[in-house]
């Protein structure tokens, strides 16, 4: 598969991928802010996709590096099954990776934050310059998996420097 820049994150990673999602997303962003998805003319904001995909059964979770953005915490809040757990959120303040695992089947692997100018949802002007790419192939999907699992799992934790900084440290 290909790999992508600038505006394609956005139509290859959110419209292709975390929109599709049936079974599980799993997200790692260093920052996190309130992107909006352009749908039928009107923009709404990720969470409310998430949250109707979370109600359908898909599985979501999102590792982040930094605290929410304010805009981000307010849509969030509007999403009380977000809340209650439909989608598991865990900090990593050492986390700079940018992933994203769509059903076992798309990984991304890339310099674009969840983000409106990280993804390319943002005017030609506002949107930053980013490239990564995208891959079909089991045996790439399992690996950056395999890599996002063993993030969320907590398995690099043990040796983390920042061990006794972090609220909640995963293991």
């Amino acid at each position: 598969m290909p790999l992508i820049f600038d505006r394609e994150h956005y139509e290859q990673v959110i419209e292709q991928g975390v929109l599709k999602a049936r079974e599980f997303l799993w997200i790692a962003t260093a920052n996190l802010k309130d992107l909006h998805v352009i749908h039928q003319g009107h923009a709404d904001s990720l969470l409310d996709y998430l949250s109707r995909l979370a109600g359908s059964g898909v599985v979501i979770r999102l590792l982040h590096g930094a605290e929410p953005s304010r805009p981000f915490q307010q849509s969030f809040d509007k999403h009380p099954d977000l809340i209650a757990g439909a989608m598991e959120m865990q900090p990593c303040r050492r986390l700079h990776a940018k992933i994203v695992v769509v059903d076992g089947v798309m990984a991304y692997v890339g310099s674009a934050n969840l983000t409106g100018a990280g993804l390319g949802a943002k005017s030609a002007g506002k949107r930053n310059f980013e490239v990564g790419y995208l891959t079909r192939e089991p045996a790439e999907v399992a690996a950056v998996a395999d890599y996002f699992d063993s993030l969320w799992m907590g398995l690099r934790c043990g040796n983390c420097m920042l061990r006794t900084e972090c609220e909640d440290p995963m293991a």
